[in-house]
């Protein structure tokens, strides 16, 4: 009996460990795939996937980061979880002999940095904020000049283990020139008990070796630099007067394990740069060279031939202009008709007041992608400065946003390219009785507090202000998780912090269109927040913002406010629900939507502040001297509505409306918007 009692706690230990230690890792041997996110100068070669974060130029800069965040906190036993990664890099200075400025593994809040430095900055910090607390950044530097960490290395090759800051915590000399053309693996390993980061680096033929290069203090202060949720990347950056090409080959990750080991024979390979050349290696190369040159005037002869063929087929379906062709974010036609298989129907997925969208898989990725296709009876029109503003949002990241992957044109069509996120749009949720699918309370909250933090991360977050002007059930998408994802940007404007927008044309959807919207154009982030409280509602009640009963139009805030002053208000709710949802956080909701949809758009919370309400940071207003329970008196609920300005409110819909349309590409344009 003792020995089964030994082996039933040794069992219910294993299960509380497992059920309490977070998996999560990814391996990449080469990086051909769309999980990773780059920017600045940073390109993956097509041919054999190794990243280059940057090329040998002056002052550049360049980002890679695994697309999803990381879940460093563990809530379950309060600690944060360890990691280990392992990667390989390759530094090839400009000259063969003497380069910069370095390449470092990051652990940071976001996947860019807006207005980091290059040089010694590593392209993650500038002098300003250099230190600070809000930055979020574990860094490991791989630094090939002398700089911030002065006399640690006369050659300036180092390693060091920064927090917040360029200055090192913990360093020391690398044991390997970094700067040899080859390939180096370094492993670093987090231990979320000690709170101690531990790095180690050998060549990367070689395995890891015994002793680590370099350990930092135990119990590591992490309270302003590790958040729940991180990006885990890389970033590389040059000088004004030394530069390199930086690369990364392959790269593991674990939480709360070992990060598998990368097979050398699976890595890119990369030329070495050669030191100055004698003479009688410049007679060989320029022989070669001659040889070579001539099977290349064959083959560009024959490609030639080739391309004027293809070139006519594929004339009727692009022509593009100069511009266009050095536009990152853009698609050729040809690749979205074959990956839609012609735009066939059997692949729309749906449609909209712009046009239809379609499923399509790369040909080259395999990826899984939407396109959505727009089409005008006019010309479009000031497609430069449209095309600009698509690859501004292309560079959004944010794990509630739909990553717009690019954009294309042809004739009179706008084509815009998304993530494929497999369970549709959250509206075919809430309102397809055929599907069979009743979304619970929990995973209701998680969508609410999702497109929260998407939207916040658009108004105050990101490099600029992004004012979305559509948001509505039908562009909140749902992976696989069940998160939300906020979608369909054909309408966002993007302006600088600190400054006003200076949109004049109305656009939105009935329903969710703010008051002032239509007397004036001008939209904000408030009215972003007006339309999101009516998509809190909708999801609350299970009901439309706007629905057609006995031949009159129904609005869903005003029947809300109606049931509260009824004493009644969880009358509201969605009945398919069978009341089995949270009390107060159906109240906090229910209270919310009514605020964020105000009619003065001053009573409108911040984003930053609909966090805090829905985080239980802050008591919403209209909750503090309010009960939903139904214990109230009728008047005196009705008195605190008064007082709120939640009765007796604007009604600011009619049966159709004839908006002014722009969205910078087309001609102004009416058209109705009615109903849904």
């Amino acid at each position: 009996m003792g020995g089964s009692s030994f082996l039933i706690q040794i069992s219910l230990l294993l299960c509380i460990f497992f059920v309490t230690t977070q998996s999560f890792s990814f391996s990449f041997h080469g990086f051909n795939n769309q999980n990773i996110t780059s920017d600045k100068e940073t390109v993956i070669n097509p041919s054999n996937g190794a990243i280059m974060l940057t090329n040998s130029a002056p002052n550049v800069i360049g980002h890679a980061f695994y697309r999803d965040p990381i879940p460093m906190f563990n809530t379950t036993l309060n600690r944060y979880n360890s990691f280990s990664t392992q990667f390989v890099f390759q530094i090839n200075p400009s000259n063969g002999i003497d380069g910069g400025y370095g390449l470092a593994f990051t652990l940071s809040q976001s996947p860019q940095f807006p207005g980091a430095a290059a040089g010694h900055y590593m392209g993650v910090f500038n002098e300003s904020n250099n230190g600070s607390s809000t930055n979020h950044v574990l860094m490991v530097e791989f630094d090939t000049v002398n700089g911030y960490d002065e006399g640690v290395d006369s050659d300036g090759n180092h390693v060091g283990i920064n927090l917040n800051q360029i200055n090192s915590n913990a360093t020391k000399t690398a044991e390997l020139y970094l700067q040899k053309a080859s390939p180096i693996r370094a492993w670093i390993d987090f231990d979320g008990i000690k709170k101690q980061v531990s790095v180690t680096v050998a060549r990367a033929d070689k395995p890891k070796p015994n002793e680590t290069l370099m350990k930092s203090d135990e119990n590591l202060n992490l309270s302003t630099v590790l958040l729940n949720d991180m990006y885990a990347g890389f970033s590389a950056a040059t000088g004004a007067d030394k530069w390199s090409s930086h690369y990364i080959l392959g790269w593991s990750f674990r939480l709360n394990g070992v990060a598998d080991d990368l097979d050398s024979s699976r890595l890119p390979s990369l030329p070495v740069t050669d030191s100055p050349s004698s003479n009688n290696n410049y007679s060989k190369l320029m022989k070669t060279a001659l040889t070579a040159a001539l099977s290349v005037v064959l083959v560009i002869a024959a490609a030639s031939l080739i391309g004027i063929l293809m070139y006519r087929r594929w004339t009727k379906y692009e022509v593009l202009e100069e511009w266009e062709l050095d536009s990152p974010h853009r698609f050729r036609y040809k690749e979205l008709y074959d990956a839609t298989k012609g735009f066939r129907d059997s692949e729309k997925i749906g449609s909209g007041g712009f046009g239809a969208v379609y499923r399509g898989v790369l040909s080259s990725t395999g990826v899984e992608i939407a396109v959505k296709k727009i089409t005008s009876n006019n010309p479009l029109q000031g497609m430069r400065e449209f095309a600009a503003e698509i690859e501004s949002l292309g560079k959004l990241r944010h794990k509630n946003l739909v990553h717009l992957q690019g954009w294309c044109k042809r004739k009179n069509d706008l084509l815009l390219v998304y993530d494929y996120v497999p369970n549709g749009s959250l509206d075919s949720l809430l309102y397809n009785p055929n599907s069979g699918i009743v979304l619970s309370w929990e995973q209701r909250f998680n969508i609410i507090k999702g497109v929260a933090s998407g939207l916040l991360y658009l108004h105050e977050d990101w490099e600029q202000v992004v004012i979305h002007r559509d948001v509505k059930s039908s562009n909140v998408l749902i992976d696989g998780d069940m998160s939300p994802r906020l979608g369909d940007f054909g309408l966002a404007r993007l302006y600088d912090h600190g400054k006003n927008s200076h949109t004049t044309h109305v656009v939105g959807t009935i329903g969710y269109i703010a008051p002032e919207l239509t007397r004036t154009g001008k939209a904000s982030t408030s009215t972003d927040v007006f339309a999101y409280g009516i998509l809190l509602l909708e999801i609350a009640c299970g009901r439309a913002a706007v629905v057609c009963e006995a031949h009159q139009n129904a609005i869903l805030v005003d029947w809300v406010v109606e049931c509260m002053q009824m004493g009644s208000a969880f009358d509201a709710v969605d009945a398919r629900m069978d009341s089995v949802y949270v009390v107060e956080e159906m109240e906090l909701v229910l209270g919310l939507g009514l605020l964020c949809s105000h009619p003065k758009k001053e009573m409108r919370p911040t984003m930053r502040q609909v966090v805090r309400y829905l985080n239980g940071d802050e008591i919403l207003p209209l909750l503090e001297r309010l009960s939903f329970d139904g214990s109230r008196r009728v008047d005196e609920v009705t008195a605190r509505l008064l007082e709120l300005g939640l009765v007796d409110r604007i009604n600011y819909s009619t049966d159709s409306y004839h908006l002014d349309v722009s969205m910078g590409v087309m001609s102004s344009t009416s058209f109705d918007v009615a109903g849904r």
